[in-house]
């Protein structure tokens, strides 16, 4: 019986794709069309990793050239503050499963590990009235792998007993690497991964 759910935050309790993608071209709006094309690619289909990843990705893999920590980390601070003022809108939730986290977040216990920056989560989470859902809140710079691996062992979980939701390829690969239950969300394509995938939460029984 699953007791402990842990989920990812984009695509997942919130619509955000397009306004991360409107950021991501935002803040490197200086650069070729063709080349943030390519960097929005790869965004869409490694939705889970974090900003901080894809800044260095488009740098190193697409622009060929090398970027300091520094440098990635003030690309980061500014789509965070994009991100800020553009992701506190309510009309952005997901409603199907906020209603049931809202529903239930008494009879599990809910965490979210997301490839969002932990900073930005934990404001995103207080201004939607989400936070007090979950009994905690993590993303990056730590990846999602270790995220998870981290909070099972800070629980004391029962791996038998957890199961993460994600939307994303990452999500499943997060799961598989810590041995507990993945279930795919609103990315139909998940459903080829394993015999686990939510359609809505309305008829969804862990």
């Amino acid at each position: 019986m699953i007791k402990n759910i842990l989920w990812d935050f984009d695509g997942v309790i919130l619509d955000s794709m397009k306004i991360r993608d409107w950021g991501f071209r935002e803040i490197f709006k200086s650069f070729k069309k063709v080349h943030v094309d390519k960097l929005l690619e790869y965004h869409n289909l490694n939705g889970g990793l974090s900003r901080y990843v894809k800044i260095r990705y488009f740098y190193e893999e697409i622009l060929e050239k090398k970027i300091t920590e520094d440098e990635v980390l003030k690309y980061a601070k500014y789509f965070s503050i994009l991100m800020k003022k553009e992701l506190v809108n309510p009309n952005n939730l997901i409603l199907d499963s906020v209603n049931f986290i809202k529903d239930n977040y008494k009879n599990y216990n809910f965490h979210i590990v997301s490839g969002s920056d932990q900073n930005e989560l934990r404001f995103l989470c207080v201004q939607l009235n989400l936070d007090s859902c979950f009994l905690s809140i993590h993303g990056s710079p730590t990846p999602k792998k270790q995220l998870v691996t981290t909070l099972l062992k800070d629980y004391k979980y029962n791996l038998e007993d957890c199961c993460l939701i994600g939307d994303s390829i990452n999500d499943y690969e997060a799961a598989d690497y810590n041995s507990i239950k993945f279930y795919g969300y609103n990315n139909i394509k998940l459903k080829e991964l394993n015999n686990y995938y939510i359609r809505n939460f309305s008829s969804q029984f862990f």
